[in-house]
């Protein structure tokens, strides 16, 4: 008897199994899945208010678009990201016609993001751009914002350039195509595209006083390769030697005037150690003319700091105020012509000793 007992389900305990599965029908009806009203007591009792309100909502406008969201806000506030994720991908899967589709993918891969999960959020963020209508929500466009996500998230230059052109073409009132413009630039370099480099930066050079964050000398940067792009570029030396003795073979010679056919015709510079380097007063000073006749003297050797792409050669016996200048020579980085680029120049002079 006991045994009998053992192989056979009490009547019982079939009428509870019973009225728990006519209760799990009921609730199926209304609801997704139990899976989505899941936590504590309240937790539930909100999200089961939320879905009884959404089962009864048929119309595809407003109502029913910000019960969606409330629902998946609702798990965003319990930092329950799985069953965010879940509920927008079986809506989206399940409503293939919804409106506000683009919104609810946008909501699941920032859900990803704080999952720590950014290749997967990258996809959703490229299939939203490429594959949904854009949508504009809180005077914000979803496509935007999509964009400057997978700006940060990509790692591919390539797919960053498409980025960043899509953002410049379809988004040019945004409120710093500057920087957008100079990153393209950038991103550019990284693949060996030196014209479209070269062009971008052209356009960037127009927002003056636009700050780049990360690149405090954008605008010096580029403007210097626009500058030298559309020079003649007949001043420059094979070797930093070759340069360096023609230098002192003048002053040897006393015919300081000549140096100044030595000098860079672009982005030459003439300034104090401390002066920043976009100031340009110090030019006023850089008067070779007036040294006609004067005995300078220079260094044996290049000053310490001098290395494969600059150097600084100390000279002295100028002026009364400033009697030591230091000549600054700088190799040429210019990748678009395969002739300058690793050549040498005279960039510039510094005024006073270096400390």
């Amino acid at each position: 008897m006991r045994k009998f007992c053992t192989t056979l389900i009490p009547f019982w305990l079939l009428l509870l199994i019973a009225l728990i599965m006519c209760g799990s029908e009921v609730n199926e009806k209304n609801y997704p899945h139990l899976y989505f009203t899941s936590g504590t007591r309240e937790e539930k009792d909100v999200l089961s208010n939320l879905f009884a309100l959404l089962s009864k909502e048929t119309d595809e406008g407003a109502v029913r678009f910000s019960l969606v969201r409330e629902i998946a806000n609702e798990y965003g506030r319990l930092n329950d990201y799985g069953r965010l994720i879940n509920f927008l991908s079986d809506w989206v899967d399940k409503h293939p016609d919804d409106p506000f589709n683009t919104y609810y993918l946008f909501m699941t891969a920032y859900a990803y993001l704080k999952q720590d999960a950014a290749p997967v959020a990258a996809l959703f963020f490229n299939m939203i751009v490429k594959n949904h209508p854009d949508l504009i929500v809180k005077s914000e466009s979803v496509h935007r914002v999509c964009l400057e996500q997978l700006i940060n998230l990509e790692e591919k230059p390539e797919q960053k350039i498409w980025c960043y052109e899509e953002l410049l073409s379809r988004f040019p009132e945004q409120s710093e195509p500057g920087i957008t413009w100079f990153m393209l630039g950038q991103t550019y370099e990284d693949v060996g595209d030196w014209p479209r480099a070269i062009s971008a930066y052209t356009q960037f050079i127009r927002y003056y006083g636009t700050v780049v964050p990360g690149f405090p000398n954008a605008y010096t940067y580029a403007k210097q390769m626009v500058d030298f792009n559309n020079s003649a570029k007949n001043w420059t030396f094979e070797s930093l030697d070759a340069l360096v003795d023609k230098i002192k073979h003048d002053l040897d010679d006393g015919n300081v005037w000549l140096l100044w056919q030595y000098r860079a015709r672009v982005n030459f510079f003439a300034r104090s150690w401390v002066q920043a380097d976009s100031d340009d007063s110090g030019m006023a000073e850089f008067n070779l003319s007036s040294f006609r006749g004067v005995k300078l003297q220079y260094a044996n050797s290049l000053s310490e700091g001098s290395n494969s792409n600059e150097a600084y050669l100390r000279t002295w016996g100028w002026s009364q105020f400033t009697p030591i200048w230091y000549f600054y020579f700088r190799k040429i980085y210019f990748p678009l012509d395969p002739d300058i680029h690793g050549r040498w120049e005279w960039a510039g002079v510094y005024y006073g000793e270096r400390f």
